[in-house]
């Protein structure tokens, strides 16, 4: 990172506050002054005196502190810092941030707050699926506050597993060192809108069963952060992932491909549009509305399949509201490049990435990717990089295409 930045860290009450205590010496490492908030309930899992030896600062825990509010003291703490952390930030502190509580000195600050707010969520993965919780942290998402995470794994109760883990400490400073480095770096695309589609979709067969495919969404995950890290407004709509919501972006969740169109078109307008997204290209005619059951005869059920809606092709031959920059994704198996020079004539996209996906490459849900940027110039035949190279190489490009187009407007 760069310069020592002066952190606060509220800890919520959950079980894995215990990795604040990490993430508190790390900080600390980096030279950043790090002070500490802790709930009621937080003081439950870690103790106050643990935190304060590491941070070698008071712990802060009630609202009605005597001698801090005789100096207002929830508002100099408010202001009096860099970022704002909520971790693990559980689904009652999230539903009071959304509904403008301030009843405690945790939530006193989060309100009274002008400092960037960044929340890194923790509870049962039950809680986060809720609908109660998902209006909660659309909201708060629209009030401009970060997410990053929940990430997916098992839960402390036994049994339990899905999204709603306390992404890892690394991931928690790499989040901050984002946050940090965009005020002080170079940002081609201050101001700008970016829409990416990530993941697979899921076509729905019967209430248990869908179609889908084998996309993990990184590669779109590392095109939101990457248009982010450049200083993009990024509206990221993925499709069904088990991957974490990548940090500082707007993330719209969605299940087949008609709501990927309609979250697209609703996301608009943009300058740029990246359709990383593995969509189905075919959906069951007529779902069915409970599960089908082997017949008498063990015959296969009859499945009547339609086509499903072109997302690239309709936003990149839109009349009115196209992005100045469409650009789509080829997945093939075989004759990359010619598959690929059709779509990007058929679709009217502006460029398409081509990658080869068959299964010996490991490219479908690995780390890695090999792809071809084709452009109305060409063919560039890149080599073997990381998913994240991949995104920032596309990411520059695109932001210096932006560039020469108003250069050209300009002349």
């Amino acid at each position: 990172m760069s310069s020592a930045k002066r952190i606060l860290l509220i800890i919520g009450g959950g079980i894995a506050a215990y990795k604040c205590l990490d993430l508190i010496r790390r900080l600390r490492e980096r030279g950043h002054h790090v002070r500490v908030v802790m709930t009621k309930a937080a003081q439950q899992f870690v103790t106050p005196l643990s935190v304060a030896a590491l941070t070698n600062e008071r712990v802060f825990t009630d609202l009605f502190d005597l001698d801090d509010e005789r100096e207002i003291g929830h508002i100099r703490l408010a202001r009096d810092s860099d970022l704002v952390i909520a971790a693990p930030a559980t689904a009652d502190l999230i539903a009071r941030m959304a509904g403008g509580h301030a009843d405690d000195l945790a939530t006193a600050i989060l309100l009274a707050t002008d400092k960037s707010v960044l929340v890194a969520p923790a509870m049962n993965p039950h809680m986060w699926l809720n609908p109660a919780t998902r209006r909660n942290v659309e909201q708060l998402k629209r009030d401009g506050i970060r997410f990053i995470g929940p990430a997916v794994g098992e839960m402390a109760e036994r049994g339990e597993a899905g999204p709603g883990r306390l992404v890892e400490v690394p991931d928690l400073l790499t989040a901050i060192e984002n946050h940090f480095s965009s005020g002080s770096e170079n940002k081609p695309l201050a101001g700008r809108h970016v829409i990416i589609t990530s993941g697979p979709t899921h076509e729905p067969i019967d209430p248990v069963r869908y179609i889908a495919n084998r996309s993990s969404g990184k590669q779109g995950c590392e095109l939101a952060m990457a248009a982010a890290k450049l200083g993009a407004d990024v509206t990221l709509v993925s499709g069904p992932v088990s991957i974490a919501d990548p940090p500082g972006v707007r993330v719209v969740r969605v299940t087949t491909a008609k709501e990927m169109l309609e979250a697209v078109e609703a996301a608009l307008p943009a300058d740029i549009a990246i359709f990383a997204a593995a969509v189905a290209d075919w959906r069951v005619a007529a779902p069915s509305v409970s599960k089908i059951k082997k017949s008498a005869s063990n015959a296969p059920p009859a499945l009547s399949l339609a086509e499903n809606p072109d997302i690239l092709k309709a936003i990149a031959q839109r009349s009115k509201g196209r992005p100045a920059l469409v650009v789509g994704f080829a997945a093939e198996t075989h004759d990359v490049l010619v598959h690929a020079k059709k779509k990007l004539k058929s679709k009217g996209a502006d460029w398409i990435v081509a990658n080869d996906v068959s299964p010996q490459t490991g490219i479908m849900g690995g780390d890695r990717n090999t792809v071809h940027l084709l452009t109305s110039a060409g063919v560039e035949s890149w080599p073997e990089m990381t998913k994240a190279d991949v995104a920032a190489k596309i990411v520059e490009r695109a932001a210096k295409h932006l560039a020469s187009l108003k250069r050209a407007a300009a002349e």
